[in-house]
C-alpha cells in the first residue's frame, strides 16, 4: 500500500517555514487522477486557512506541507490512504488518489 506523499517543489519560498501547529494561508487547486478539478480556492476567490500537522486537514497536507516556506508553490501527489480513504467527499469518489498544487501565502506560529 502506498502511504507516501510525493512532493515536487515548483517554486521555493523564501519566507517562514511551515511547522506543526502553524496557521497557514494557502491558495490551492485539487485534481482527481483523471485530471478533473474537484476543488480550488482560486475559483472561490478566497484563500484557505488551516492549522497544519494536527489532523485538521487530510494527512497528505499534514505531511506534504511541512518545511515548505512562505511564497512557495508545491505539488503534492496524495495516495487515497492519506486523503479521504474509503469515504466519498463531494466530487471525490472513494479510494481516490489526489493531486494538489498549493501556494503558501502566510505562516503564523503560536509565538506571534
Amino acid at each position: 500500500m502506498n502511504d507516501t506523499v510525493q512532493i515536487t517543489d515548483l517554486i521555493e519560498g523564501q519566507g517562514k517555514a511551515v511547522v506543526k501547529g502553524a496557521l497557514i494561508t494557502t491558495q490551492y487547486t485539487g485534481w482527481l487522477a483523471d485530471g478533473s478539478e474537484f476543488d480550488s480556492s482560486w475559483s472561490r476567490g478566497k484563500p484557505f486557512q488551516c492549522v497544519i500537522g494536527t489532523g485538521r486537514v487530510i494527512k497528505g497536507w499534514d505531511q506534504g506541507l511541512m518545511g515548505m516556506r512562505e511564497g512557495g508553490t508545491r505539488r503534492l501527489a496524495v495516495p487515497a490512504t492519506l486523503a479521504y480513504g474509503e469515504r466519498s467527499v463531494g466530487k471525490i469518489p472513494p479510494n481516490s488518489a489526489l493531486t494538489f498544487e498549493i501556494e503558501v501565502l502566510q505562516v503564523l506560529t503560536r509565538d506571534e
